[in-house]
Parts: structure tokens; C-alpha cells; sequence
């Protein structure tokens, strides 16, 4: 089995990354499945349970694999209710970085690119523009913390907790 499926001339990468819904209301479910069905092509049968951190919502996991670029597909599919509270991560290959996508209500879209082992990596030219824009200590502070994404983070950690031991479903894009 090969690890690129060609479109045209040109062959596209494979990757592999997951979809934490860590809160989802028990209604819109079925259209979170059917939006994530969309970018993968095939339908996504997730494995819903309860969110402890809120009684009345669900969670889920799901691992895909697809093309480089799905991870934000995914996460656009997704935007569609403002409700959710989700992170997408697609893993780094030869010909892409990896990325972690994480959103939350009222805070919105935080998009990093992560290390093999999962850590944040920030890019020199994102450093070098902190620095020139940050005229305090304190501001270079902030600037790091929203660089590395901690508001997020921060918010986001109860949920991660409250899934400990979920079960993950697997998900494959069409080729």
C-alpha cells in the first residue's frame, strides 16, 4: 500500500492526525458526523460519551488519515456551530509540518505548528516580530503565551480531562 494517492501528475502525501469534539450537544451530533463525512468521504460513525466537565453534552474521538491539509478542512467543517469545543491535530511528514487547530467558544481559532513529539514549535519570523512589536517584559510574556496558544490551553485542559479513556473511533478518507 502506498502512502500518497496521486491527483493529476502529482502525488499528495498521507497523513494522519485526530478529532477531539470535547464539547458537543447531544443534538447537533448527527451534523457534527455528517460534516466531518464531508471532507473525508465516507461516513463517520462516531463513538459519543458522556462530557463530565458538562453533564448535558457529549464527546468524542476520532483518528483519521488523509491527504496533508485535512486537519484544516476538518476544522473549517466544524466552524459551522460556534458551540463546539474541539481540537484537530494532522501529524508533521516529510513534505508538511504538523499542526494542532483549537477552538473555542469566544476565543475562537488557535492555530500552532507542532514537533513530532506534539510540542508547539514557533517559527523564527513570528519570534523576530514579537520582538520587535513587544516594548515591555510583560508584553513579550503575553506575546509568548498567545504564541504558544496557553489561553487555549488553559481553557481547553478540563475538557481534555474529562475525556480521559474515551473511546477512539477510526476514521480514512476515500482515495
Amino acid at each position: 500500500m502506498t502512502n500518497a494517492r496521486t491527483e493529476g501528475d502529482r502525488a499528495l502525501p498521507r497523513t494522519r492526525g485526530v478529532v477531539y469534539l470535547h464539547c458537543c450537544p447531544a443534538a447537533i451530533a448527527p451534523h457534527v458526523e455528517w460534516a466531518l463525512a464531508g471532507v473525508l468521504g465516507r461516513p463517520a460513525r462516531l463513538q459519543w460519551t458522556g462530557q463530565a466537565v458538562a453533564h448535558t453534552h457529549l464527546r468524542a474521538e476520532a483518528a483519521w488519515t488523509g491527504a496533508i491539509g485535512t486537519a484544516a478542512r476538518l476544522a473549517a467543517s466544524l466552524r459551522a456551530w460556534p458551540m463546539l469545543v474541539f481540537e484537530v491535530t494532522e501529524d508533521g511528514t516529510a513534505a508538511s509540518d504538523g499542526e494542532r487547530l483549537a477552538y473555542v467558544p469566544g476565543r475562537g481559532f488557535h492555530r500552532s505548528t507542532t514537533a513530532a513529539n506534539g510540542d508547539v514549535v514557533v517559527g523564527e519570523e513570528r519570534l523576530r516580530g514579537l520582538l520587535a512589536r513587544a516594548h515591555s517584559a510583560e508584553e513579550f510574556r503575553h506575546g509568548i503565551a498567545e504564541l504558544l496558544g496557553s489561553a487555549w490551553d488553559a481553557e481547553l485542559e478540563p475538557y481534555r480531562r474529562g475525556g480521559a479513556g474515551a473511546p477512539v473511533t477510526l476514521l480514512h478518507q476515500v482515495v
